[in-house]
């Protein structure tokens, strides 16, 4: 049998030039001898040619289907977040939130199905689901990130598209006795000219230090990592279409858009990410190791502009231009009875991001054989959102003791597919007239959510000394977490009309400025920009309640409610709540080390048994009912409701999770892999909460609804794996083919004759109908969200190339090119609405073709490198709009880097990302019909890197 001789893998990666394949720290079972024959060469060479050879060796002896990143040191990996550095890898694509990479998607499949750990613990997530948004993560503070595609009994379940494993650095490993690194880069966005107060210029900055002490026994180290970076964009955004009108005057409905916002973004972003281990090792039978991770993003930004209310089908619809039964252009005019209008947006937005997580882990050899790692861990994330908006309307005339407002609205538009559409007003000019805009109404809307795990995990292992089995691994792990959500408002002022109890607000010149669209959007009519501090302070007259926040260190404060409002605010209690989550998982797992026909044979088997207890908090509408549990329940702003009755409900189930992983190896340089795996990925934390409404019946009839539900189970999934890798002096040449069996989805549905006392929810045995006469309640439907047993494939091809041309003259042989190509296919069809007629769409998050380049040249201290990433159209949550689910058009993104090597110590470095200044675009089924049309800028860096 060969044995393989492993070197300390590392890799410094850079931005713009991450290759496909990429290293992770990888070595041998002590206990086996190498033979000197049958040693693999590990060619020496230096930059990232090398750090492609030592992806390729990760790879190779990998005993699991992965890709990973890691770097010599810390603070090495230059990219924003650790987003970027992992949408550069084989059969991986970003969803990209204000131009950069947030979520990842992994062969085909959204966020929600990426499992993630930071050092082998679970990770929550601020996204308010279990979507880990990995900008959160900054690049600069991880050391290395392995993606499991394939999984095996010991990793922690949960990934049905695959497992992101981030590590921070383990300094007793290190060469060095003491290492220090810092990063220093200015950045500038070439587009922030374009948005009125929008910022061009920002820094990333980061430092290190890893030590060893008492005779290498004690290890530290040290992390701060900092980004502070403009926010801006210019976008056209086109909305759901939710209403119905014959505009065609042929007895039929035709389908028509809620509207469209033109608006500047602008803001800043601020990250502060924080790293602290301790390691301790007083002999090699022993150590103890405790880690601290903290990563704090705080998002300030605005959004100006004007959204456009087409005023559904009261609206009078003129010349309407079709496609297929959906309107995509016509003049709509305001009647007496519909809502039509243009409102001048004025938005403030906050949002304090917070992640931490603490572990500390002790790993003790028993004996030569037995192994036992004994870990605890606490992970938290905060999100605190507020939306601040200002809303402004046309009057007749603003400056008149009693201002009305201007009901002669026509609105003139046509969509251009994925260009900008042609818009006209008749109320253009009075947009940026101090004389004729009014402020009407306030709002403020926070959303405060929290995630917090706790977890304890006992790993044994013990090698055997058989033919077959190397070894076996056998664990337990436990975990407790409970996810919070609060709403609460406050609002003043109507967004569609002037009220006389709450006036709308003359402007004064210092409040507002005039902005005028450039660029793409300069044909768009100007709009005023109101100073929102200057226009609060002059509205809320004495007596009315303004808005008190207390931000800054991640929390929200009060909101208080305006006394005076009639708005129905119940919302703000039903999307108010917790869930309850414990897992017990357990494992064994067989490590194999064989022969087959005289081929090396080696992998693992096992299975994984998890056993989930959730449950959540859920408000039963009884109708202010006492005797059916009604309670006065008041929310953050102070709101009163006493319809609801409060309960606990849930559910308990045990899944059990067999895999295999078998790596045969052909010859010296060729490996054939196989995996098979069931899989699950738990439902969406936020949709295990409950917010049911219950009606019964006059003769008894128990029905409700809920669009959430404690009962949802996991997405499960039976998949495949089988991968051929080829090796050769300067490169390799890899082909994979994957399959997922995915077993169910989550839809909305209704249940016939549904059992609401057994399931929990406080239902009475009688009721006392209109005329006095007691009936007897029986079970009727509950409309829910549930898993049907619907499912479908999964499946796809990826192929990577990696060559450095060392064939070539001296100059030339560092030039190399590495690249991935994948293509993903499935049967699953989903169906979506919003742009008017039904039309089936592919899964989320799938794109049939995924291409990732690198062309790159090395030499006597010079680096060039530019990178292409391409995906083509794929299904995702529209950018800026809450739940609006669109089809996301191709994409192709640039980057390049280039850097030069004064010595060991120090390195200057030039990057541009966004290199072609790629929008992001999207539509509603078929591309006539606009959604999302945004454009970020490019962002350049200069900077240097020191490290001794």
């Amino acid at each position: 049998m060969n044995k393989f001789k492993l070197s300390l893998l590392s890799l410094a990666v850079s931005t713009a030039g991450l290759s496909s394949l990429v290293a992770a720290q990888q070595q041998p079972p002590a206990e086996e001898p190498v033979a000197e024959e049958q040693q693999v060469e590990v060619i020496q060479v230096r930059g990232f040619a090398s750090s492609l050879f030592r992806s390729l060796d990760s790879k190779r002896f990998g005993d699991v289907v992965s890709e990973t990143i890691s770097a010599d040191d810390l603070g090495a990996l230059p990219d924003v977040s650790i987003a970027d550095a992992l949408t550069r890898l084989p059969g991986i694509s970003a969803v990209r939130t204000g131009g950069q990479a947030a979520e990842i998607n992994i062969r085909g499949m959204s966020g929600g199905f990426v499992f993630s750990t930071l050092n082998g613990r679970e990770q929550v997530s601020t996204s308010g689901k279990r979507n880990i948004e990995f900008d959160q993560y900054p690049s600069e503070l991880i050391n290395s990130a392995a993606v499991y595609k394939s999984p095996k009994a010991s990793l922690i379940e949960g990934g049905v598209a695959g497992t992101v494993e981030l590590k921070t650095t383990s300094v007793l490993q290190n060469d060095k006795d003491h290492s220090f690194n810092v990063n220093l880069r200015g950045m500038f966005n070439d587009r922030a000219d374009e948005v009125p107060d929008g910022q061009d210029t920002g820094h990333r900055f980061s430092f290190s230090y890893q030590g060893k002490f008492l005779d290498n026994t004690l290890g530290l180290a040290l992390g701060y990592a900092r980004l502070y970076q403009p926010s801006v964009a210019t976008q056209f955004i086109g909305l759901a279409y939710n209403g119905q009108k014959d505009v065609a005057g042929d007895e039929q409905n035709e389908f028509i858009s809620e509207g469209f916002e033109i608006q500047h973004l602008g803001g800043e972003e601020t990250r502060n990410g924080y790293l602290g281990s301790i390691e301790w090792q007083p002999h090699d039978a022993f150590s103890l190791k405790a880690d601290a991770f903290i990563s704090q993003f705080d998002k300030e930004s605005f959004a100006r502009g004007f959204r456009v209310k087409f005023g559904g089908d009261a609206a009078a619809v003129g010349n309407p231009v079709l496609n297929n039964r959906s309107v995509i252009g016509g003049t709509f005019n305001r009647t007496s009875q519909s809502f039509t209008r243009v409102e001048i947006v004025n938005d403030d937005n906050r949002d304090y991001d917070e992640v931490k997580s603490f572990g500390i882990a002790a790993n003790w050899d028993i004996n030569d054989r037995t192994n036992l790692v004994f870990d605890v861990s606490h992970s938290t994330a905060s999100s605190d959102f507020r939306n601040g908006l200002l809303w402004a309307l046309v009057a007749e005339d603003a400056t008149v003791a009693a201002p009305q407002l201007d009901t002669n609205v026509s609105i003139s538009y046509l969509l251009n597919g994925m260009n900008l559409p042609d818009i006209g007003f008749n109320q253009a000019d009075a947009f940026s007239d101090i004389d004729r805009v009014m402020v009407s109404k306030y709002g403020i809307y926070p959303f405060v959510n929290s995630d917090e795990v706790n977890a304890v995990k006992l790993d044994l292992s013990y090698d055997l000394d058989l033919p077959v089995v190397r070894s076996f691994e056998v664990g337990v792990r436990f975990s407790e977490r409970t996810y919070s959500n609060d709403r609460s408002v406050f609002e003043y002022g109507s967004d569609g009309a002037f009220l006389n109890s709450q006036p709308p607000l003359q402007l004064t010149a210092d409040m507002a400025t005039v902005v005028d669209f450039q660029g793409d959007f300069a044909n768009y009519p100007s709009y005023l920009a109101i100073d929102l501090d200057k226009a609060l302070t002059a509205w809320f007259p004495q007596g009315v309640p303004q808005p008190v926040q207390t931000w800054g260190a991640g929390n929200v404060g009060v909101v208080n409610r305006d006394p005076t409002s009639n708005v129905d605010t119940s919302w703000s209690v039903l999307q108010s709540g917790e869930v309850y989550e414990d897992v017990l998982a357990a494992y064994l797992m067989a490590n194999l080390d064989t022969e087959i026909f005289d081929l090396p044979l080696t992998g693992n088997v096992g299975v994984r048994r998890v056993t989930s207890d959730q449950s959540a908090t859920d408000l039963t509408d009884v109708g202010g009912d006492v005797l059916r549990g009604a309670q006065n329940i008041t929310d953050d702003a102070g709101l009163v409701n006493n319809q609801y009755a409060q309960s606990i409900l849930g559910d308990k189930y045990t899944h059990y999770l067999p895999s295999i992983n078998l790596n045969l190896n052909l010859t010296e340089n060729t490996y054939l892999r196989f995996a098979a795996a069931k899989v699950i990925s738990r439902p969406p934390i936020n949709r295990l909460a409950s917010n049911t409404s219950i009606n019964i019946s006059d003769d008894g009839e128990i029905n409700g609804s809920s669009s959430n539900s404690p009962f949802l189970r996991p997405f499960e999934a039976n998949q495949y794996d089988l991968s051929y890798e080829y090796y050769f002096g300067s490169g390799a040449v890899v082909a994979a083919l994957f399959y997922k069996d995915i077993q169910n989805f989550i839809n909305d549905f209704t249940i016939q004759e549904f059992d609401f006392a057994g399931a929990g929810f406080a239902v009475p045995d009688v009721i006392v109908n209109e005329d006095g006469v007691p009936r007897a309640t029986f079970n009727g439907a509950f409309s829910t969200a549930v898993n049907n047993d619907r499912g479908g494939y999964i499946r796809g091809l990826e192929l990577a190339y990696t060559h450095v041309f060392d064939f070539l003259p001296d100059f030339w042989s560092g030039l190399g090119v590495s690249g991935s190509y994948s293509y993903t296919e499935s049967e699953v069809e989903l169906i979506n609405t919003l742009g008017g007629e039904a039309i089936t769409t592919t899964f989320e998050g799938l794109s049939k073709n995924v291409f990732n380049g690198t062309l790159f040249w090395e030499h006597e201290g010079v680096e060039a490198r530019v990178n292409a990433r391409y995906r083509s159209p794929f299904v995702s949550s529209q950018v800026g709009i809450d739940e609006q689910i669109t089809n996301f058009d191709s994409e192709l993104v640039v980057d390049m880097q280039f850097g030069y090597e004064f010595n060991d110590n120090l390195k200057l470095l030039f990057q541009v990302n966004n290199l072609t200044d790629e929008p992001t675009k999207s539509y509603f089924g078929q591309k006539a019909q606009t959604g999302t049309l945004q454009f970020f800028g490019r962002q350049y860096f200069v900077g240097a890197v020191y490290s001794f």
